[in-house]
């Protein structure tokens, strides 16, 4: 769950419908610097997947004490939080093997950055464990995989999915102006920046990704809570009776960009 304060309110946005936009993204990549996504299919599927695992949780997320609001998923226990992330890949396994061999990739990364100093013992023994089941299975997958898998093809991939993941959290979250890093090109990797447009519901992307020179226009959905609330009983209900938004975020090019129509909020 992803929980934004945009100033009228917190809005709810869950992770497949962030996931949703990371797809929207991977179908619109690609350009002469950038160059194609390939094999196409199976990395965006990757892309607008890479949630899997979060989907059933966020139909009745846990309440957080702490703030009134289901937990994002940034507060989520690590239990929890681990669980998710080895049954995701597995659920997308029936699909395309490529595709859950970069969701359990993107997994894999997110741990890997983790400081286990900062962690207990016990948490720094159970992330161990998922780091060394997932890698285990990955390297099942490559081996089932034969010729289909390139490791710089696999490495790219991956990197692309990082990408549109940060991209669609930057989009949800308001983030702009901000930035990614390493972001895969037909040639050397390169720094995106992404900053708010002239026009409301706009962000300017430099250099641009996208094959569209016009524009790429993304939607996603998301429930409105007006206030916090004090219990769990009291947000099944608030989430029953919230309202429903669809937004959009109309992603331009740098050049001539920034006066285009936009709405919406990101």
């Amino acid at each position: 769950m992803l929980v934004h304060d945009d100033g009228s309110g917190t809005l709810l946005i869950g992770q497949p419908a962030h996931a949703w936009v990371s797809g929207q993204l991977a179908r619109a990549w690609g350009n002469e610097q950038f160059g194609p996504v390939a094999p196409y299919e199976e990395v965006c599927l990757a892309g607008e997947q890479h949630d899997i695992g979060m989907a059933e949780w966020d139909a009745s997320p846990t309440f957080n004490p702490d703030t009134g609001l289901p937990h994002s998923f940034i507060e989520m226990p690590l239990a929890v939080h681990l669980e998710l992330w080895s049954a995701g890949p597995r659920r997308l396994l029936r699909q395309s093997r490529y595709a859950a061999l970069l969701v359990s990739m993107h997994g894999t990364r997110l741990y890997g950055m983790r400081d286990l100093s900062r962690s207990t013992p016990a948490e720094a023994e159970r992330i161990g464990g998922y780091l060394a089941t997932q890698r285990h299975w990955q390297e099942e997958l490559v081996a089932s995989l034969g010729a289909g898998a390139d490791a710089d093809e696999i490495a790219r991939n991956s990197q692309l999915v990082w990408t549109w993941d940060y991209m669609s959290l930057a989009v949800c979250l308001a983030w702009p102006p901000c930035a990614v890093t390493d972001v895969p090109t037909a040639s050397d990797p390169v720094s995106l920046s992404m900053r708010p447009g002239a026009r409301s519901g706009a962000v300017v992307v430099d250099p641009w990704p996208f094959r569209d020179q016009g524009g790429v226009t993304v939607h996603y959905e998301g429930q409105r809570l007006m206030e916090p609330v004090d219990s769990p009983a009291a947000l099944e209900r608030a989430l029953a009776d919230a309202p429903w938004e669809s937004l959009k975020v109309e992603l331009t090019p740098s050049e001539g960009g920034e006066c285009g129509p936009g709405s919406g909020s990101g």
